[in-house]
């Protein structure tokens, strides 16, 4: 599974290099980050309030508030809001604790490797878990206050974090969640819509490409993205467009076009039918 998530390309997180840390909290799941990704980087989300759930390597994991959720480095994965989600999201390069990994040998080992693994998902019912939870909570308040000395109490409590983690979610992978058959055929498919996503793609066309039936790979296709093929390629069509309209001053119907959209009314309709603001209503925010 590592090797072939290459074929989809990498999401860059820039860090500081003296710091290379991240720590947000998000409202809700962006449509921009609604597509399929994977990163180099750890991913830490402590759920605040609400629900979703994540399709991570073609297996489906539900969470809701309390919960904490882990995204190993190379993960193909995209979160869905189920209901008022909020949530803590913690990213850090793993070259971050390569010292501490010098002395410890296993200390990332469950974020990185094959064999073993961390869950997902820690839920809110395991008795470890709140000092998980305080160890996020002392790490989110550190870096949004930036007192003295923050950066080394920030790095501490991810230490601890990653120990207690491996401590008591660690598993093995024998029988465990695998990533789903057909996922390689899937990324290839992703890659090419992702390069290309103002091709005149059609059903037909991108089942060809996966060497399956029309039925077959939008099941298969379905269940790994969790959106139809057409679907996924409109929502990555519209991503580029709301960039597009925030980021350059082009007329809509150039917009349009240079995103693969023909026709500037159906544009301008699912756009707000999936931003819930027209085209022009969100450039003209932006420059409030």
């Amino acid at each position: 599974m590592k090797s072939t998530a290459k074929t989809i390309t990498k999401d860059e997180i820039t860090f500081n290099p003296a710091f290379p840390i991240s720590i947000t909290q998000t409202r809700g799941v962006s449509p921009t980050f609604q597509r399929l990704h994977w990163h180099k980087a750890l991913e830490i989300n402590y759920i605040l309030e609400g629900s979703g759930y994540y399709l991570i390597n073609g297996n489906r994991y539900d969470f809701q508030q309390g919960d904490i959720v882990l995204i190993h480095s190379n993960d193909l994965h995209r979160a869905f809001e189920s209901e008022g989600l909020i949530m803590n999201v913690v990213m850090f390069d793993p070259a971050y604790l390569a010292l501490e990994h010098r002395y410890d040998k296993e200390l990332l080992l469950p974020f990185r490797e094959r064999g073993l693994s961390l869950e997902y998902v820690l839920d809110r019912d395991r008795p470890q878990l709140p000092k998980l939870r305080e160890t996020l909570a002392v790490m989110a308040e550190e870096y949004a206050r930036k007192e003295a000395h923050y950066e080394a109490i920030v790095r501490a409590q991810l230490i601890q974090f990653a120990a207690l983690a491996g401590r008591y979610f660690m598993k093995r992978e024998d029988g465990g969640d695998q990533p789903l058959r057909g996922m390689e055929t899937i990324r290839e498919v992703l890659h090419a819509i992702e390069s290309d996503y103002t091709q005149p793609w059609t059903l037909r066309s991108l089942s060809e490409r996966a060497h399956l039936s029309p039925s077959r790979f939008s099941a298969l296709f379905t269940q790994v993205v969790g959106t139809s093929p057409m679907d996924y390629l409109i929502q990555l069509r519209l991503a580029h467009a709301a960039s597009l309209v925030r980021e350059s001053d082009h007329k809509m119907i150039e917009v349009a076009e240079a995103c693969g959209f023909r026709n500037l009314s159906n544009f301008n309709r699912l756009f707000k039918q999936y931003f819930g603001i027209s085209p022009s209503s969100l450039r003209k925010g932006q420059k409030q």
